[in-house]
């Protein structure tokens, strides 16, 4: 079986593996409605199937815009009133504002001691700039693929080939080098396994959004609670132990 150390470039879901854009979806919602006393997993459920659903019909249009025509949509599932179209804007502009796992940033540097890292994320380029200048400061990425820059928004097979590309073109690379590390079933060990690509599972638990595939089973071929865990097993590789 291959290691961990085997790999040589880690690909990162950002939102939901790295920011907990589960507690910054909720936060935001709770902007424009001070009094929000809905449960939280009821929140997450219907923003799940609302975003799955926009980004299918909307693939080209950029995260922080579909953030914003989804708004009053998740507005009224959770029967809200209709929100302004200033505050659906503030929601779609509130992702640069969605907190960091507290282990991210340490377990990142510590990781690339070993690995290239690139970001593979559903949301645009803006957005992840914002992110990557107030929640991961000091965070140098090798390369940052958005939805944006190819068009489609994972699960999307095209995400996943727009990678194995970037890193054959850039680094000449194969895909049995990289190593898809996220928290979301759904959105990318399901696919990265279609694409013939091992991939960390980031368990965050507690999750609710992607946890499982639509057929309910778990995929991986290395599992961490954080991603702290998966660099103190990588540098133990590295070290022999």
């Amino acid at each position: 079986m291959a290691k961990l150390t085997s790999h040589k470039v880690l690909s990162f879901d950002v939102y939901g593996t790295l920011i907990d854009w589960e507690s910054g979806i909720v936060t935001a919602l709770s902007h424009g409605y001070p009094d929000l006393k809905i449960p939280r997993v009821e929140i997450l459920h219907a923003f799940h199937n609302l975003e799955k659903e926009t980004q299918s019909r909307h693939p080209d249009l950029p995260y922080s815009q579909l953030l914003s025509k989804l708004h009053p949509a998740l507005a009224s599932q959770l029967n809200l009133s209709t929100p302004s179209e200033a505050t659906s804007q503030q929601f779609g502009d509130s992702v640069g504002s969605w907190p960091a796992f507290p282990d991210t940033v340490a377990a990142l540097h510590r990781l690339h001691k070993h690995f290239k890292l690139v970001v593979l994320s559903n949301t645009d380029r803006a957005s992840f700039a914002a992110t990557n200048d107030t929640q991961l400061p000091g965070v140098v990425f090798d390369a940052v693929l958005t939805a944006q820059d190819i068009g489609s928004y994972k699960p999307d097979r095209r995400n996943f080939e727009f990678l194995v590309g970037y890193a054959r073109d850039h680094w000449g690379f194969g895909k049995d080098e990289l190593l898809q590390t996220a928290q979301s079933q759904f959105h990318d060990h399901y696919p990265a396994k279609e694409m013939g690509i091992r991939s960390a599972w980031i368990v965050r638990p507690g999750a609710v959004m992607g946890e499982q595939g639509e057929k309910g089973e778990e995929i991986w071929d290395w599992k961490f609670d954080t991603l702290e865990e998966m660099a103190d097993a990588v540098d133990n590789e590295a070290s022999g132990m």
